[in-house]
């Protein structure tokens, strides 16, 4: 499996019960949608899917979901911390131009205003705020809070976003 052809909407945790239900650390913004019954979801490793969605219910604040073929505790042991991926051309069009999908972030060269590199885009991290976390040149990385006040453009086509960093931002 490609990884650029595919994004992150979840990753198997523990079993719960006996009968084969599985604990799902959410990735997605739509989860009823992604996890509904029927849907395949691809896997990484790869040789433990394409894995089906045979139930779903959220317990609590936990998802939980019933895979086609897991109907032991044993049988959902197997798969923890197995991700679960969707293609890429299954995404929504987003309407707004102020909002992207982490894996359109990933790779982006990060500028200062005057055009220096700063780095490369290597992963979004979401707690609490979503930060972009820059892969400095000589080594080192940089936690870039993703907010319009510091980081005023970003130009997909180009393959690059522009930082302007508050005083220290940039101290390692």
């Amino acid at each position: 499996m490609d990884s650029s052809d595919t994004v992150v909407v979840g990753r198997i945790g523990r079993p719960h019960g006996v009968r084969g239900e599985v604990t799902v650390e959410v990735r997605t913004d739509e989860p009823d949608l992604r996890f509904a019954p029927g849907a395949v979801l691809r896997t990484e490793p790869a040789e433990r899917g394409p894995l089906t969605v045979a139930g779903r219910r959220w317990h609590r604040e936990v998802l939980l979901l019933q895979i086609e073929g897991v109907d032991s505790r044993e049988a959902a042991e197997t798969l923890r911390d197995t991700e679960l991926h969707v293609p890429v051309v299954e995404l929504p069009v987003l309407d707004d131009p102020d909002v992207f999908y982490d894996h359109q972030l990933v790779g982006l060269t990060a500028r200062s205003l005057d055009g220096s590199v700063l780095g490369e885009v290597v992963a979004v991290r979401h707690e609490g705020a979503d930060l972009l976390v820059v892969r400095r040149g000589e080594g080192g990385e940089l936690l870039v809070p993703f907010v319009t006040a510091i980081v005023p453009t970003v130009d997909l086509a180009g393959g690059c976003l522009v930082v302007d960093p508050p005083e220290g931002l940039l101290d390692l």
